[in-house]
């Protein structure tokens, strides 16, 4: 029996985070159904944006992630250290923030632009993608 299906194979997070060297340029580790998985290397602010259809899921490898949201509360700051996850709620403006250079997974629906859909004017050094396959 011959199957039409592609052979998954196995990835290394390390070497997919040595592979590349750009901030705020995620690389597409895997798909998972109609769902990439992310890498990304990140350091200073991201821009404002939301992403109205989707929640986002944040998995911080290494370094210190800080996320500002604005709710319908007021604004706040979630830290997250090495090992933390957080997901961003659909429809939540929020703006990513590392101190220190820091790597994160993310899981977000294929497609999904790194600045959402509604966003603020996005600064060089964040690129607008939906990810870039692993080289």
């Amino acid at each position: 029996m011959t199957s039409t299906e592609p052979v998954s194979l196995p990835v290394s997070v390390p070497v997919a985070l040595g592979s590349f060297s750009e901030l705020w340029s995620p690389r597409i580790l895997t798909t998972v159904n109609d769902y990439d998985v992310r890498v990304a290397k990140v350091e200073g602010e991201h821009v404002w944006h939301v992403h109205e259809g989707t929640d986002e899921f944040f998995l911080v490898l290494d370094g210190e992630l800080h996320i500002a949201l604005r709710e319908s509360a007021g604004e706040r700051t979630v830290v997250l250290p090495k090992g933390s996850a957080f997901t961003v709620p659909r429809g939540v403006e929020h703006r990513p923030y590392a101190p220190v250079r820091t790597e994160i997974l993310l899981l977000e629906p294929s497609g999904t632009l790194t600045v959402g859909d509604r966003h603020d004017d996005v600064p060089g050094h964040v690129d607008v993608t939906t990810g870039h396959a692993l080289a």
